[in-house]
């Protein structure tokens, strides 16, 4: 299972302390990280395939990494794909508008068209690189006919997800370089933390503050650090069976 770690905030916020709690579950989650932060105006995307906690890139990058308003994080433990760069998170591209699109995931795609639509597509080999090229194929499609407002975006994310949450684990985190997008379908496995302006997201509770179950099933977006949406609850819920929980209780998760 993967885990991801994401920030909305209305100010610049400190995620060092966060990040290295976060990174630290990569002796669980050997398979790679990626982060993806704002610089300059500009998205910034790292990614390894290593264990996060071996890294000497990342340690160099925490240690320098400015205050972030909106930021996101990935480490990686492989179900589907080789261990390789293609195959860390985030994943990011461009729509047909212009606008572009990063997207972390935790889970496994078992069932839907999408694990074969897209093979010969992708630059690695995972379910999570597939479900983003069937998202942008998603946001084109709703592109072709006009220019997308904040509420066509959401509801072209919300009706995506819920289409293809059914049977498969989908935790997401997707940004558009203007809103987050947050969902899950499967129980614990999610948390939010409320900060002074906005909020943090984290598969686990990490080391300070409360942390409190987000919301299951359904798409809830944010703008530097408020909620501004929040889409209709699907019966897509993940179910997991006794082989999933085995390998959870065997990775002490």
């Amino acid at each position: 299972m993967c885990e991801l770690f994401g920030i909305s905030s209305a100010v610049p916020v400190n995620p060092a302390e966060w990040l290295k709690d976060f990174y630290s579950h990569s002796i669980y989650h050997p398979h790679g990280w990626g982060i993806m932060y704002e610089q300059n105006y500009q998205r910034q995307i790292f990614k390894e395939p290593v264990r996060a906690c071996d890294s000497t890139q990342l340690r160099k990058l925490l240690k320098t990494l400015p205050d972030q308003k909106m930021l996101l994080a990935h480490i990686r433990f492989a179900t589907v794909g080789e261990v390789r760069a293609e195959n860390c998170h985030p994943y990011s591209g461009t729509d047909h508008s212009g606008r572009v699109w990063t997207l972390i995931h935790n889970g496994t795609i078992w069932s839907g068209k999408i694990n074969f639509q897209y093979f010969k597509k992708q630059s690695g080999d995972t379910d999570s690189e597939r479900l983003f090229l069937a998202l942008l194929d998603a946001v084109n499609d709703s592109v072709s006919r006009g220019k997308l407002s904040d509420q066509d975006r959401c509801e072209t994310v919300s009706k995506f997800v819920a289409a293809i949450a059914p049977r498969n684990k989908l935790n997401l985190m997707i940004y558009d370089g203007d809103i987050l997008y947050v969902h899950k379908n499967l129980k614990n496995t999610l948390s939010y933390r409320r900060l002074d302006h906005g909020f943090a997201f984290s598969t686990q509770p990490l080391s300070e503050g409360e942390w409190i179950p987000f919301p299951m099933a359904q798409v809830i977006a944010f703008r530097n650090g408020s909620e501004i949406w929040r889409g209709e609850r699907h019966k897509g819920i993940y179910v997991p069976t006794l082989d999933y929980i085995a390998v959870m209780d065997a990775m002490n998760i």
